[in-house]
């Protein structure tokens, strides 16, 4: 746990002023700009594009997501961790976004709030639709065994972050006991606007229902996000509305700003850093490798999971082409390459940081999210390999 005397003390003796993270990044973003000899005017136009890459979608992923957060937590729905932990991968991978699914299942538990996390970032990662549906079409990758490698990974990959969680956990509250659980047969049935979630996006996802407007907004995850938000609304007493709607604002609004320089600061390194220059067509084992890491240094200079596949898949298509590689293979050491890492320019951290280590220094939580996301990669490319070497895959 954090001393503030040691904080207060240490952040005194320091050369550099004790401003935000968030500042840093700006005038960060802003120096890379204007020593890579950008005008103003492209500078401007650069940090314009970054900041507002997304934005609009991330608004309607977080604000339904925590008005959710917020009318659960007014229920003071208190059920085993386990079931929480169990659905956020499900969930992460169904929403397409391991944000959303932290945001609605956090408020459930209380201290496995780290095993939740990295089961929905796993889950996001390497379960269909997330994923490896968006990196198989990049590649052209149609074969349906996909999803059953992706499965077999996950598994191992998902247990890793488990136990990670397990450990450090234990170690940031060792003197806590979990509360005491309602029995009441009603708590699960609180629950029921997460069934409704689940079933549009299934609907979403087994028809194509264009055919009529509303119905295909109805089911697409932003639209059954914002129904489900309604449904959960439903279940707090009318006076309390307005304060979840309230929270939900708050919490998305401070979000998006750390987001927008995050993104921003992303799109300078990326344009100044000629990353898809770096790695050139490999062989077998080394074309696994080099997929990998190429998707990781994308992600480290992207930060969003979602920029990290967009950017990747056109880079990979060569590499894979000119390859001796399973193209399914491919897609699934591109989607651990993306695993690294969980560091404050991706969205996913602040969400974590400040619900579960927010007692934390900024060292030790990125740390611990970056560890965790590491030692989860790396145990997926370990099997990957394994499976690649016996001819498996």
């Amino acid at each position: 746990m954090t001393d503030p005397t040691v904080d207060k003390d240490f952040a005194s003796t320091r050369f550099w002023p004790d401003w935000p993270i968030l500042i840093w990044m700006i005038l960060i973003t802003l120096l890379i700009g204007m020593l890579s000899g950008f005008g103003s005017a492209e500078i401007i136009s650069i940090y314009n594009g970054g900041w507002g890459y997304a934005a609009g979608e991330f608004a309607l992923i977080l604000l339904p997501s925590f008005v959710i957060a917020a009318a659960i937590d007014r229920q003071k729905i208190e059920i085993h961790p386990a079931i929480s932990v169990g659905l956020a991968p499900v969930v992460g991978a169904g929403m397409i976004c391991p944000d959303t699914a932290y945001a609605a299942l956090s408020p459930m538990v209380r201290r496995k709030k780290l095993s939740l996390a990295f089961g929905a970032y796993a889950g996001f990662k390497l379960l269909f639709p997330a994923g490896p549906l968006i990196i198989a079409t990049s590649l052209g990758v149609a074969d349906a065994r996909l999803l059953a490698y992706c499965i077999l990974i996950f598994i191992p990959v998902w247990c890793a972050g488990l136990v990670y969680s397990w450990v450090i956990e234990g170690w940031l509250t060792p003197n806590q006991t979990e509360a005491k659980l309602q029995k009441a047969p009603t708590s699960l049935v609180m629950l029921w606007p997460f069934a409704l979630l689940a079933t549009l996006l299934v609907l979403g996802a087994a028809f194509d229902l264009r055919f009529n407007a509303w119905i295909d907004f109805a089911t697409n995850p932003k639209g059954a996000l914002l129904i489900t938000a309604a449904a959960a609304l439903s279940m707090v007493d009318r006076r309390d509305r307005r304060a979840c709607i309230d929270s939900g604002v708050r919490r998305t609004g401070s979000l998006l700003l750390i987001i927008g320089a995050a993104s921003a600061f992303s799109a300078f390194i990326t344009t100044v850093i000629p990353v898809n220059e770096v790695f050139s067509p490999q062989n077998g084992a080394i074309a696994l490798i080099s997929l990998f890491s190429m998707t990781a240094l994308f992600k480290l200079l992207q930060g969003s999971s979602m920029s990290t596949f967009a950017a990747a898949g056109p880079v990979a298509v060569p590499i894979v082409a000119a390859s001796e590689v399973s193209p399914m293979a491919a897609v699934i050491a591109i989607c651990l390459g993306s695993f690294v890492a969980i560091l404050p320019n991706d969205s996913f951290y602040w969400l974590v940081r400040k619900s579960a280590l927010a007692n934390e220094t900024e060292f030790n939580a990125i740390t611990i999210l970056a560890g965790g996301a590491v030692i989860q990669a790396t145990v997926g490319l370990s099997i990957l390999l394994g499976f690649y070497m016996f001819n498996l895959i």
